[in-house]
């Protein structure tokens, strides 16, 4: 293992090196000590979780591409998570220069296929990299004879009536002020509404950081509390997903106090250690329940396999990266079918945006990820009618 403040440098490492079969080491350590491991001719790179070289510029990036060695794997399951330009970076470590410049890549590839859909571009880059490419599907018999079943259904929710009076006001504030705007500055407003109205599909007091109580004001909140209900009632255990720190601090709270027991918290914020003690009371027979987690923070690298359950409480609207959190459960080691609940309030850009990704879905499935980045070339018009509220969609109070 080379890792930590105590590891061998230099002429030690590398004399140490040369007697194992195997060094393991991190991507910040590859940086860092770049140069010393450059040193060696190393039969084989093997990368896992490869998508942290998927932005071509970072330093860890640029240090990996200069090991010598006579093979290269990379490991991943996200191999796209926002853009194509990812897929070159890795296939560039892999293969340097097969896909030919980066700029060059973008002309061919990435612009036809991201911009336009087009989908001769995307038959041609899957024939070009296919042969280098082996997948593995869970779902794939072979591979896993008794994985259970992961069953994806979406939950739809009602906006109450002080929700719907916010999301207009965010709506009515954003067309005007694109009106007059343009440019960068006018994505950096498409996106900041995004934001907000994510928070206010999400609970009042989310949008309005003002601390305020919870009960009563969201539909969303109300519909989560029904359903953990039903899955504390089997025994079973659930992961919760938002992608908001704020509001997984919010639901934490509520929860604690609705359910009267312990509810781990994942973010960003918490330590390592911190991390593996909550993932270790969580894998208990007896431990917590119910584990709120941020997307980002708690997306990857975890293995969680006692919870059953998983709700998406906000959606990212890149399925790799759901996918990736779902993944934390439904993995192998899970002997009960995983039940994935998505959260959609109707009648808003939730649910408009759902309808997009899904007649987007079979070409994501063929190349490409899903961000938000497309929503800001949208013309005025075309956002007014994403997010214009349908009144039928707020419930009756």
């Amino acid at each position: 293992m080379h890792h930590g403040i105590n590891r061998k440098k230099k002429n030690e490492f590398l004399t140490e090196a040369a007697r194992y079969d195997l060094v393991i080491s991190t991507y910040a350590l590859a940086h860092r000590d770049e140069e010393m491991l450059s040193q060696v001719k190393w039969n084989g790179v093997v990368l896992d979780e490869a998508q942290n070289i998927k932005n071509q510029f970072t330093k860890q990036s640029q240090a990996v591409r200069k090991f010598k060695s006579n093979y290269r794997v990379a490991l991943t399951g996200t191999p796209v998570e926002n853009r194509l330009s990812e897929l070159w970076s890795i296939m560039e470590f892999l293969n340097p220069s097969y896909l030919g410049s980066a700029e060059g890549f973008r002309k061919r590839f990435a612009l036809p296929i991201e911009r336009y859909n087009d989908k001769d571009a995307g038959t041609k880059l899957r024939s070009i990299v296919s042969p280098f490419i082996l997948r593995r599907l869970k779902t794939d018999p072979a591979i896993i004879k008794d994985l259970p079943d992961k069953i994806e259904m979406k939950v739809h929710c009602n906006l109450t009536k002080e929700q719907a009076t916010l999301y207009e006001a965010v709506v009515k504030d954003m067309l005007r002020k694109i009106e007059s705007s343009e440019g960068i500055e006018r994505k950096g407003m498409v996106l900041s509404a995004l934001v907000r109205l994510k928070q206010v599909c999400n609970h009042p007091a989310q949008f309005l950081g003002d601390g305020s109580e919870l009960p009563g004001r969201s539909g969303k909140l109300n519909r989560i509390i029904e359903m953990l209900e039903e899955v504390l009632a089997e025994g079973d255990s659930a992961l919760v997903f938002t992608q908001f720190a704020e509001m997984g601090g919010m639901l934490k709270a509520h929860f604690q106090k609705v359910f009267s027991q312990d509810v781990l918290f994942l973010h960003g914020g918490v330590s390592q250690k911190q991390r593996d003690q909550m993932v270790m009371r969580f894998s208990e027979k007896n431990g917590p329940r119910i584990f709120i987690l941020s997307l980002k923070a708690g997306g990857v690298g975890l293995n969680l396999t006692r919870a059953s359950h998983v709700f998406h409480f906000d959606r990212w609207w890149n399925p790799a990266v759901e996918n990736q959190a779902t993944d934390r459960a439904f993995r192998i080691g899970q002997t009960k079918n995983v039940q994935v609940h998505k959260f959609i309030c109707d009648g808003t850009l939730e649910e408009r945006i759902d309808e997009m990704i899904e007649d987007k879905k079979a070409l994501a499935e063929n190349i490409i990820g899903t961000g938000e980045g497309w929503l800001t070339e949208m013309t005025t018009e075309q956002l007014k009618d994403l997010f214009a509220l349908r009144r039928e969609a707020v419930a009756d109070e």
